[in-house]
């Protein structure tokens, strides 16, 4: 499949099985101010990335300005949707620094209609950096201010930790959303996530609130999977999304072809599912 970098109006036809441009779900999407959506887990290997990519692709192929943040060191989001990363010399690291402006970092990604602020290895350093300084944990939310009138979805992929990074997004967002996966031990570590959102809640931002729990990796052949189904809605009831994601292999190629899973394979069910998903987040943050 040929590497996909810029917008092509034959994307209209590839899109057009899964994007329906209803005037219902164009209705939720208008109005209001911006919303900041954290996507976070602690726990790897939950589908973090892939639902901050596609989920940000869902709201910019509707028209909507989006911008996705990659504030992992490991740079996965960066690397899945910016052919070349290397070449630029400033990444968000430089703006938590307090070095560049966000306005000067925001790069065009290989998906169309979407903003991305790169990561880049030196967020790792990014702790040890601020040990000391009072508004560490503030930097993120303070300098996404020039851009609050500027996009509609701002979403936010984070690292697999509760570290200083991710509490920089739970104190910037407006909502979390929680990718858990369907496996045996999908709920280890939940705990220390919640007690991290209620002490931020209590302490820093107050409006904070937990948009949803998607279910990931599904496998509906597997009686396992079901079985963590009903325990995951058993813990956080109708927190659940309705709609959960299968494990699919267009979902885990697409990155590699710098594309969402909309312009890979958008007659996949994964293309249908993250549709599915954006339209509930439209209503659940709306509501």
């Amino acid at each position: 499949m040929p590497t996909l970098y810029l917008f092509d109006f034959s994307l209209y036809f590839r899109l057009n099985f899964c994007f329906l441009y209803d005037i219902q779900f164009n209705k939720d999407l208008d109005g209001g101010s911006v919303l900041i959506i954290a996507i976070t887990n602690q726990k790897g290997g939950v589908g973090k990335t892939t639902t901050s990519l596609n989920v940000s692709a869902a709201l910019a192929l509707l028209g909507k300005s989006t911008l996705l943040i990659d504030t992992d060191p490991q740079a996965h989001s960066s690397i899945s949707c910016v052919p070349d990363p290397s070449e630029y010399s400033t990444s968000l690291f430089d703006v938590l620094m307090k070095r560049e402006k966000v306005q000067n970092i925001i790069i065009n990604s290989t998906i169309p209609g979407l903003d991305v602020i790169i990561s880049k290895i030196s967020m790792a350093k990014l702790e040890p950096s601020l040990i000391g300084e009072l508004d560490a944990h503030y930097r993120l939310r303070d300098s996404l201010q020039p851009l609050r009138d500027k996009y509609h979805f701002i979403v936010i992929d984070t690292p697999p930790t509760l570290g200083l990074i991710t509490l920089n997004a739970l104190i910037a967002a407006d909502f979390i959303l929680i990718p858990i996966q369907s496996s045996y031990l999908c709920l280890e570590g939940t705990d220390d996530l919640l007690e991290t959102i209620d002490k931020v809640k209590k302490i820093a931002n107050p409006a904070l609130q937990i948009l949803g729990i998607l279910v990931t990796l599904f496998d509906k052949r597997t009686n396992i999977a079901k079985d963590v189904v009903v325990r995951i809605k058993r813990v956080f009831g109708r927190k659940v999304f309705r709609t959960m994601i299968s494990k699919s292999v267009k979902l885990e190629e697409s990155p590699a072809y710098k594309e969402s899973i909309f312009t890979y394979a958008p007659s996949s069910v994964g293309a249908f599912q993250y549709r599915k998903v954006a339209e509930e987040i439209i209503k659940r943050a709306k509501g």
